[in-house]
């Protein structure tokens, strides 16, 4: 069973290179670098090519326009639109905070954007549908947990990092290295590290915190007003909330104690402690909380089994929405809806300050760490942006990736909307939620660059970085930590098993229906290639641990 965690005063380090962790001292998410990293991208020249209108991509419709110094002269570009998809509510407002962007991006790269989130619950069908049709976009949200590595396989994302990139006929090269210099210089090293497949990053990691935690954020306005503060203040396992619940239920019958989802329940990563290696949608994972590297099923991990049935008997007392296994609804737009008291959630430090500014309900949050505190591979590589496949002008891609790790009004605008309208500065780094908050307040601001540019609320900690930070330290290592397992050698089996996952894993991780389904599940997988894609993740990892030796 989880427990909550105690502070540690060890300092976690980790080899940047890969993932034996000998020498390098972590520094949370670019710590010790410039945080206030200039504002105008830098870009090393390439070889000319003219704007490319067509279906096809053209090597760089930007290659020309650096200018030997390495600034970009916008006045070079031919203009071009960037669509940009993230993961995520659209938002009222969108229009008008893509007008502002837009205004000024033509004078930093001459581009505009086409912003285009898709909702949480959307996101898997329409991602893939795009990807499948090979839908024309620039800039899109990835991550490890989210289909990262069998997107990869299907050459949906560029290789970053590749000299020898060519697209449409035409010779690319290093993106990162040519129009990402401030990428570079800010983003810690782990990050990239962490995330390549293969040696090549097919997407940018955000400048984030680097460890993981699982547990809960509650309303704390209805817990003080039922008595329950206390209580809560001394859960220690996802048992121990049971009676709370129980209370909510029968004081607040119109609320939902416990919001639950495909994937955001007690065997959500975050919580159980799979490092999945890749792909959560694959099963085969080694414990992050432990340091045995064998690979094993979910199945046959007992902590999984417990939480299938201890997430029945929540859900046969009424504590879990009815509709946990079909919901379309993302965990922080549940908990905006008003009448959600507790959802499970990945944590950092001000997850809930955070989350409450996000929804405009400051000061109604409070969160509950549960479980240690790990890095993965899937932390370095939990959200990033990857340049399409699809991408008309890789390059303007890069630009625009690269300033949103380095321009402070830029990620600010794109996270929080207009100054004026959607917040209001209390002083130079410090906002508050203006007039029309509620019309532009995506909440994704970890999906989105480099978040030691963002402004913090108010209501958040005046040292929220530097708890960052101090988060990272002490963090257990997954003993797998630096290795992403190649789908490839078993590409067809994989498919399979991410099509019978679909059939079972909502259902009975939500509690929905008895744990005894588990079995039928295990088989189909088991009969459709499971065995072989442990034994191929355990020889990829094998291989990998054999050359840190």
């Amino acid at each position: 069973m989880l427990k909550k965690s105690t502070p540690s005063v060890a300092r976690m380090s980790l080899i940047v290179a890969l993932a034996l962790i000998l020498s390098a001292v972590l520094a949370a998410c670019g710590g010790g670098k410039d945080k206030g990293a200039s504002s105008s991208p830098s870009a090393s020249p390439s070889a000319s090519a003219s704007a490319s209108e067509s279906a096809q991509p053209s090597a760089s419709a930007s290659a020309s326009a650096s200018a030997s110094s390495g600034a970009i002269d916008p006045s070079k570009l031919p203009e071009y639109q960037l669509k940009v998809v993230w993961e995520g509510p659209p938002q009222k407002d969108e229009k008008a905070v893509e007008a502002k962007i837009n205004e000024y991006l033509k004078g930093k790269i001459n581009a505009t954007v086409d912003l285009a989130p898709i909702d949480w619950g959307q996101w898997d069908n329409k991602m893939n549908l795009m990807i499948a049709s090979r839908e024309a976009m620039d800039v899109v949200f990835t991550a490890q947990w989210n289909g990262h590595a069998n997107n990869v396989s299907k050459g949906a994302y560029l290789p970053l990092n590749d000299p020898n990139l060519e697209v449409g006929g035409q010779k690319v090269g290093n993106l990162l290295e040519q129009y990402g210099q401030d990428i570079l210089k800010t983003l810690d090293p782990a990050f990239l590290e962490g995330a390549k497949i293969n040696g090549l990053n097919y997407g940018v990691p955000t400048n984030k915190e680097l460890a993981a935690q699982g547990g809960v954020i509650y309303r704390k306005d209805i817990a003080d007003e039922l008595g329950l503060t206390d209580a809560l203040d001394k859960v220690q396992t996802v048992a121990d909330l049971e009676p709370i619940l129980l209370t909510v239920k029968e004081k607040k019958p119109n609320m939902i104690p416990l919001f639950f989802r495909d994937g955001e329940n007690f065997n959500s990563h975050y919580f159980v402690q799979h490092d999945y290696l890749g792909d959560t949608n694959i099963d085969g994972i080694v414990k992050k909380d432990g340091d045995d590297p064998k690979v094993i099923s979910r199945f046959d991990d007992p902590v999984y089994m417990d939480n299938l049935r201890l997430a029945r008997k929540f859900f046969q007392e009424g504590l879990i929405n009815k509709d946990a296994a079909t919901t379309q609804l993302g965990t922080q737009d549940a908990m905006k809806k008003g009448n959600v008291f507790m959802i499970m959630s990945s944590l950092k430090p001000g997850k809930d300050a955070e989350m409450a500014n996000a929804i405009t309900m400051p000061d109604k949050l409070k969160q509950i760490n549960m479980g240690p505190r790990t890095v993965s591979t899937g932390e370095t590589a939990g959200a990033m942006l990857a340049i399409s496949a699809t991408s008309k002008d890789p390059a303007r891609a890069m630009m625009f990736i690269n300033l949103l790790h380095s321009d402070k009004y830029l990620v600010n605008l794109l996270n929080f909307g207009i100054e004026g309208e959607h917040y209001v500065k209390v002083s130079d780094n410090v906002i508050k939620a203006g007039p029309k908050a509620a019309d532009y307040s995506p909440g994704v601001a970890w999906e989105l660059g480099n978040q030691f540019l963002n402004y913090t609320f108010e209501t958040e900690a005046p040292d929220k970085w530097d708890q960052f930070k101090a988060f990272n330290e002490g963090a257990h290592k997954s003993p797998a930590l630096g290795f992403t397992f190649d789908v490839t050698p078993v590409k067809s089996q994989a498919a399979v098993i991410t099509n019978i996952r679909s059939q079972y894993a909502a259902a009975l991780e939500t509690g929905s229906v008895d744990p005894s389904k588990a079995d039928e599940w295990k088989s189909k997988e088991k009969a459709n290639g499971l065995d072989t894609i442990i034994a191929e993740k355990q020889k990829q990892l094998d291989a990998f641990l054999a050359t840190k030796k």
